[in-house]
């Protein structure tokens, strides 16, 4: 009995001691892997409501998108109650209100009725705060990159249209994945768009270590690593013309989903910017089939970036408007007396017929107008009379040709346009996902924001890559200059006691002697003062 006792109690001891390290374990369990946080910033440029409710009736269920309305967004700029995409990106981009034509540059007044600004700062976007903090980067778009929406979230000009300094800060910048139009704008040359600096960007991309891709094929098979896609010399074709036409083009969703493909695998955490810019573009034409198209495939493109946000838990989808554009109405002045018993069918009926976007169909022109009527045919207008006929046989320019087949078909299709310009309404706000806004919101409080779900500071990044060159080494004692170095190849040079320091316009370095130095961001020239990191020394 006894050792009976004695074996029961050896054998509990012995049970104690085999939990005892699987209770401590149970106690202090290893800290959790750290859950990096993303952010897939979405812009379907210049969309007005109605011709989002149009195409939901041309496409025959709910757009993904329905399901995202959280709010509206104030689109006006700093002087405008109408905004142009620059102002708006800047806004989107940087937090700050500018003016028309200004892309990540700031101007600043001596009172708020001053018309001409003393001077113009450039103030930080998302892009580069989530940068400097470690994140991965990526843009997306297909218009071309160097575009003014893409450009905000990227690049500091006075001008939208300035290509060639925004195509140089890009590929400075040292962006993960670049992916969109604006191939012209990596070389030089004397064309639309073309460099007028001399430097072949592609070079300096492959010296980088990109991967240079300029078809869907060679996109998707792309490898992780730095990404940049040139899939047009401009912009890419409208969503409804690539298969038709059949161009070797990514479409918007396929472009997005290999962007966060490859920037999920930096373990980071990443911001990636996406726009799908051709509902603008459909939009100042005054084409209901262009804009229907962009919408569409902008939808896709949200679908694709939050199935990642609903897998990954950590990742917040924002899509937004950055303006109206053109005015579209459901109803015209054929409608005034028979709204009421107007049905979809009405209005999307004669749109079903187009099997191009107004600029595809007069892409197949001939140079004869031999075939002026099957150009028409295409873009849905099959029933042409004498009238119109005449008046598409005198156009003289494609341009006319484009406007008379917008015409022909917003009339058939009972629809109004009230500009060929942008408009200033409240737009929709979408979003999916941790801390996602709500309400009607102003667009500066979108990347401020953002800015707090990553933990990164706005302010904070803009007083480290952007301090006044002249000033900041002038009170160090140097001496100061801008030097030309070729075409528009300006230079910041700072000298004292046998040093030489030079900053050559939107790169990321400066030289120190006959040292380069790499910078956490790139110097930026305004026409007359230089804007660069803050020096350690």
């Amino acid at each position: 009995m006894k050792n009976s006792k004695f074996r029961t109690l050896i054998s509990m001891m012995v049970v104690l001691l085999w939990l005892q390290p699987i209770q401590q374990v149970a106690a202090n369990p290893p800290s959790p892997t750290p859950k990096f946080k993303n952010v897939i910033m979405m812009v379907m440029d210049g969309t007005n409501s109605d011709v989002v409710t149009l195409a939901r009736w041309y496409k025959g269920s709910n757009l993904f998108i329905d399901d995202l309305i959280v709010g509206g967004v104030r689109t006006y700029s700093l002087r405008s109650a109408i905004t142009d995409s620059a102002a708006a990106a800047t806004a989107l981009a940087t937090g700050h209100k500018t003016i028309v034509d200004h892309i990540g540059m700031i101007p600043m007044y001596e009172s708020e009725h001053s018309s001409q600004p003393i001077t113009t700062v450039p103030k930080a976007t998302i892009l580069e705060a989530a940068k400097r903090n470690g994140l991965a980067t990526g843009i997306v778009a297909t218009s071309p990159v160097q575009h003014a929406t893409p450009a905000g979230f990227s690049s500091h000009t006075l001008h939208r249209d300035d290509f060639s300094n925004i195509a140089e800060q890009q590929v400075y910048q040292g962006i993960d994945v670049v992916l969109g139009g604006g191939k012209a704008s990596l070389f030089p040359g004397k064309g639309k768009d073309e460099r007028n600096d001399g430097e072949n960007l592609i070079r300096v991309l492959k010296e980088q270590n990109y991967t240079i891709v300029d078809t869907k094929e060679k996109l998707q098979a792309a490898p992780s690593g730095k990404l940049w896609g040139a899939f047009a010399r401009h912009a890419l074709a409208y969503d409804f013309d690539r298969n038709t036409l059949e161009l070797d083009q990514p479409s918007l969703a396929e472009m997005t989903e290999k962007a966060i493909q490859t920037l999920s695998q930096k373990k980071k955490g990443f911001f990636l910017f996406v726009e799908g810019s051709k509902v603008d573009w459909a939009a100042h034409k005054n084409d209901p089939v262009g804009m229907i198209s962009e919408i569409l495939s902008f939808d896709e493109a949200v679908k694709k970036a939050v199935e990642f946000a609903k897998v990954d838990k950590n990742t917040l989808v924002i899509a937004v408007t950055d303006h109206g554009n053109s005015g579209l109405t459901m109803g015209n002045g054929s409608t005034n007396n028979n709204y009421a018993s107007s049905p979809s069918t009405k209005f999307i009926e004669p749109l079903k017929q187009a099997k191009l976007s107004v600029s595809g169909a007069v892409s197949i022109l001939k140079t004869d107008r031999s075939n002026l009527v099957e150009v028409a045919s295409y873009y849905g207008v099959k029933d042409l009379d004498r009238t119109e006929l005449k008046q598409l046989k005198k156009a003289k320019r494609t341009s006319e040709i484009e406007n008379l087949l917008t015409q022909y078909l917003a009339k058939r299709a009972h629809l109004g346009f009230t500009t060929h310009g942008h408009t200033g309404e409240d737009v929709f706000l979408y979003a999916y996902g941790p801390g996602k806004p709500s309400g009607l919101i102003n667009n500066v409080d979108i990347p401020r924001l953002i800015a707090e779900y990553l933990e990164v500071d706005l302010d904070e990044t803009t007083d480290s890559l952007f301090i006044d060159a002249e000033k900041w080494f002038t009170a160090q004692g140097f001496e100061t200059a801008i030097e030309l170095e070729g075409k528009n190849n300006e230079v910041f040079v700072a000298k004292k006691e046998g040093e030489e320091i030079r900053y050559p316009k939107n790169k990321n370095y400066r030289m120190v002697n006959s040292t380069v130095e790499t910078l956490p961001g790139v110097n930026v020239f305004n026409g007359k003062t230089f804007f660069v990191p803050k020096p350690a020394r």
